[in-house]
């Protein structure tokens, strides 16, 4: 059964970090049993990059990088039906899907279009070579998650790479999504669990924006990721 860690002082509240990296400081005092073990960081661009940077650094973890795309709705950018990673797993929210009333020849074109950006980034970031993960600790890292369908996917990838022990460590993370993945992950942390019919990434941080591809590359290059 996977353990599930949260901080139950935090239960249902907002603008309870200043920003991701905040929120990776104190993610990674959860995450104390890790420190030097034979384990490693993989951040899902661009939000969690930020949060396991400062993991990483606070653990004296390796970190990485999983690249993992939202499958986006054609008219409506904001939102996706679905989640597609480096590797080519495809997950796709089927009740949402129907919905929308989504073609195959949509969906084909939809998914071409979020592969063709994970290559570009897989090159930008450097990170075209996955790492060695057998038998090892992965701490899987994203700045929160609503749906969880994109840390599903990249938990799909990383599980089927054969780890001694998959923990999913996120600030934020609606209980919906928890339930998405709590039956395939070892362990899940996460600080701040919302149980209301409406949630947002954004409302647990003080400081929020989407994050650009240079600001991504300063953050790799703080912790000595060679670009």
């Amino acid at each position: 059964m996977t353990e599930i860690i949260e901080d139950r002082s935090l239960r249902n509240k907002t603008s309870v970090f200043r920003d991701r990296s905040n929120a990776g400081e104190l993610l990674s005092e959860w995450l104390e049993d890790y420190r030097e073990k034979d384990a490693c960081v993989l951040a899902i661009p661009a939000g969690g990059v930020p949060v396991g940077v400062e993991i990483s650094k606070r653990l004296n973890l390796p970190l990485d990088l999983a690249i993992v795309r939202k499958i986006h709705i054609p008219w409506n950018r904001e939102a996706g039906f679905g989640a597609v990673t480096w590797d080519g797993i495809i997950l796709l929210n089927e009740d949402l899907v129907k919905h929308l009333r989504l073609s195959k020849k949509e969906i084909d074109d939809c998914i071409d279009e979020e592969m063709k950006e994970i290559k570009k980034r897989m090159k930008l970031f450097g990170c075209e070579e996955f790492p060695e993960i057998v038998d090892k600790t992965v701490i899987l890292v994203d700045d929160g998650l609503a749906s969880g369908f994109t840390i599903l996917a990249a938990v799909y990838s990383v599980r089927r790479r054969n780890p001694k022990e998959l923990v999913v460590a996120v600030p934020t993370s609606s209980l919906v999504a928890i339930g998405r993945i709590e039956n395939h992950a070892d362990k899940i942390v996460c600080l701040n669990i919302r149980t209301g019919p409406i949630f947002a990434v954004a409302d647990a941080y003080e400081r929020w924006y989407d994050l650009e591809d240079e600001e991504v590359l300063k953050f790799l290059r703080s912790a000595e990721w060679e670009v």
